[in-house]
């Protein structure tokens, strides 16, 4: 991992914590402290991908990114943006493909459906609106999950105000649990 430092119009890209040290020992401003190369040499080896400001002086910073571009041009054009951990990324994948497969499902039957959504209401006193928070518990026959949900936001829709707001199906706001199959 290389890191990015910045100050002003200075500016370089360093495969260590010594050369970013000898860079920002070569701007008079900078005084480069046991503190600072302490909490330098923790940023490089943490697992903290933010950039990091350090303060100069009053309002005045100098900037550290960690980087996997080997050269200037190739940070500057973002080709060597951090990649994701490749398990965390194949982990979200399946992750959603399974909430997918789980919510198209064809099981005829009854289902009990949770959706929590943003609800206009008009404030009384005032007589302006507000989004508020609502959760909406249903049971219904349906052949999925997803018609669940479809069913539920389809009721909804005809007795609340039409600037409510309805999460995704495949969201964390929607739950549902298949109870039996009808006679």
């Amino acid at each position: 991992m290389n890191l990015y430092l910045r100050y002003f119009d200075k500016e370089t890209l360093v495969s260590n914590v010594d050369e970013a040290l000898d860079f920002l020992r070569s701007i008079d401003e900078i005084r480069v402290t046991p503190k600072l190369e302490a909490d330098l040499r923790d940023y490089a080896q943490s697992d903290v991908f933010f950039p990091k400001r350090y303060k100069v002086r009053s309002h005045i910073y100098f900037i550290i990114i960690k980087t996997a571009a080997e050269t200037m041009l190739d940070f500057k054009q973002k080709k060597a943006l951090r990649p994701a951990p490749n398990q965390a990324v194949a982990d979200r994948r399946s992750m959603n493909e399974m909430v997918v497969n789980r919510l198209t499902e064809e099981k005829a039957g009854w289902y009990e459906g949770e959706l929590s959504f943003k609800r206009v209401v008009m404030i009384p006193t005032t007589g302006k609106h507000e989004y508020r928070d609502t959760t909406f518990v249903a049971r219904c026959k349906a052949t999925s999950g997803q018609d669940c949900y479809n069913r539920i936001v389809e009721h909804l829709r005809e007795r609340v105000d039409y600037r409510s707001q309805f999460p995704s199906a495949k969201g964390k706001n929607f739950n549902f649990k298949y109870l039996g199959r009808w006679k």
